[in-house]
């Protein structure tokens, strides 16, 4: 039987959170290996989906670039705003207060292994999550993530940023 453990952590550091999920990811991967390498009944695989808030923070993702940070580094510790350079995919991309951050945990071998269709899964979840609020999210082409549409003279308006990591098939 597999399980999908949900926590709320609050308002939580993003290392705090950072460490939070490698601990859990460790321990779904470290589940897998004994499971693969041993003849006994295999253990329940667990998923998680960790959601949280952070206080002001900006990441950088592997394909992001320095250049594209406004404030320099010391500019952002003089103002109270962390800054992380992490291993998921994505650009800067910042984090606060009010905005609602969700970290799933997922081992991808009990459902699919492709990286792209997880990610399109993930904007589906979102678009229609944003849908039963009244509010219509729409994918960009060439763009990972979702939107709000362009009104009148206002550009589309991203509402979610997706980076995924993945280590022997499981999120983080």
């Amino acid at each position: 039987m597999e399980q999908v453990i949900f926590r709320d952590l609050g308002r939580v550091e993003y290392q705090k959170a950072w460490d939070y999920q490698s601990e859990l990811h460790r321990a779904v991967v470290d589940r897998k290996l004994r499971n693969r390498d041993s003849a006994e009944r295999p253990e329940p695989r667990r998923h998680y989906l960790l959601f949280c808030e952070h206080p002001p923070v900006y990441t950088l993702g592997k394909s992001g670039s320095l250049a594209h940070l406004l404030l320099s580094e010391t500019e952002l510790r003089q103002r109270g705003i962390a800054f992380h350079k992490i291993n998921r995919g994505g650009d800067i991309t910042y984090h606060g207060p009010g905005q609602v951050v969700g970290y799933p945990i997922f081992d991808l071998d009990g459902f699919f292994t492709d990286v792209h269709r997880y990610v399109r899964y993930l904007e589906e979840v979102i678009i229609r999550t944003l849908a039963e609020y009244g509010l219509h999210g729409q994918r960009i082409e060439g763009y990972t993530g979702v939107w709000l549409p362009a009104e009148g003279s206002r550009p589309h308006r991203k509402i979610c940023a997706i980076g995924v990591h993945l280590s022997r098939w499981v999120t983080m």
